[in-house]
């Protein structure tokens, strides 16, 4: 088979599993919202006896609102349900409680999606990546604006407050009034939601809630959303040779998790698949996964093995690989020798 002939057929594989059922989408708004909301309240009540049990409230709500942030993904795709108007509605509420503006999100999602590891239209719902050569051109002072980018403790640590703060705040400049529109709207139901919660339990309750709930529930999506695309031998091209399949199979890797894991974070693991075909709802990921042979074949990355991927920094399109600081500076020295060398022998001359 050609790979035109594996991509259509791939693609025709995968077709039965991009069908939303409305049983198994309800249970889950049942056993996802329901018990952030329950755990919530349970935050706030417990803080009277103990201001642990507050915070052991608010780090076991940080693994719902990823779950809750998982649902909103898929009406975001439009694969949750098979209504557009429930989508828009489940997709409103569940950005409101993790703080993300549905419309927003969903535009800057697919841009994503139609982008993935295309190195000619980076910029749009992904983690900022220079490539070698892009990163040698920058001034040294550019240099370290990136490296501080890319450091784990801003990117996983302030990169949270960030986003919810200010990035998710804010619309782009080319944003559609609906967008806009859809955008106050989240904001003014989150302020209206936050002072209702600060007049009646006080701002130091509310952040011990739902500030530390927020903040690792945005590192863990975050770590996420950077673990499945950046690992040594992940897939990037330039547009004239990029294509989409190989972007969904080769550039995102299927992540697996334990099962409680794998359960909290809806099974965006199985990223690849996710990637091929995004109207395949997040309970049918595996299934896919695991009844389509060539989709096994995805790049395998576990707890112990994600952590490597916290050194690859630099992608260097010309060895097809993630690199490090440390590998790019080696060859910085080369660079800066060699010119010394030729300047040496110019003058001389």
């Amino acid at each position: 088979m050609t790979d035109a002939e594996k991509t259509k057929k791939l693609r025709k594989d995968v077709a039965p599993f991009a069908q939303s059922e409305l049983k198994t989408s309800i249970l889950q708004i049942f056993n996802t919202i329901v018990p952030l909301l329950v755990i919530w309240a349970a935050g706030y009540y417990l803080l009277q006896f103990s201001p642990w049990y507050t915070v052991a409230c608010s780090v076991l709500a940080s693994g719902f609102v990823v779950r809750t942030f998982i649902i909103f993904h898929d009406c975001t795709h439009g694969s949750f349900f098979k209504s557009k108007k429930a989508n828009d509605l489940v997709g409103n509420i569940t950005g409101i409680l993790t703080s993300f503006p549905y419309q927003k999100w969903k535009r800057e999602h697919t841009i994503h999606h139609a982008t993935s590891s295309n190195l000619d239209k980076r910029g749009i719902g992904d983690i900022d990546m220079l490539t070698v050569d892009e990163y040698l051109e920058k001034s040294k002072l550019s240099r370290f604006g990136y490296r501080l980018y890319r450091n784990p403790i801003v990117m996983f640590g302030l990169g949270p407050l960030y986003m919810v703060l200010v990035l998710n705040r804010v619309n782009r400049k080319d944003a559609k009034q609906k967008e806009r529109l859809n955008t106050y709207f989240t904001n003014i139901a989150l302020v209206v939601i936050c002072t209702t919660l600060i007049l009646i339990f006080g701002w130091q309750t509310f952040l011990l809630v739902h500030a530390i709930t927020l903040f690792i529930a945005g590192s863990l999506g975050i770590w996420l959303f950077y673990i499945q695309h950046t690992y040594e031998d992940s897939y990037f091209e330039y547009d004239t040779d990029w294509d989409y399949v190989k972007a969904a199979v080769e550039g995102s890797s299927y992540y697996k998790l334990p099962k409680i894991l794998q359960w909290i974070t809806g099974n965006i693991g199985f990223h690849h698949v996710h990637h091929l075909a995004p109207r395949v709802p997040n309970y049918k990921l595996e299934e896919a996964h695991e009844s389509i042979p060539p989709l096994q074949r995805a790049t395998t990355i576990t707890l112990k093995t994600s952590v490597e991927s916290i050194r690859y920094k630099l992608y260097d399109p010309e060895r097809k690989k993630f690199v490090s600081f440390k590998e790019v500076e080696e060859l910085i020295r080369i660079r800066e020798k060699s010119l010394k060398s030729k300047n040496m022998k110019a003058i001389s001359k």
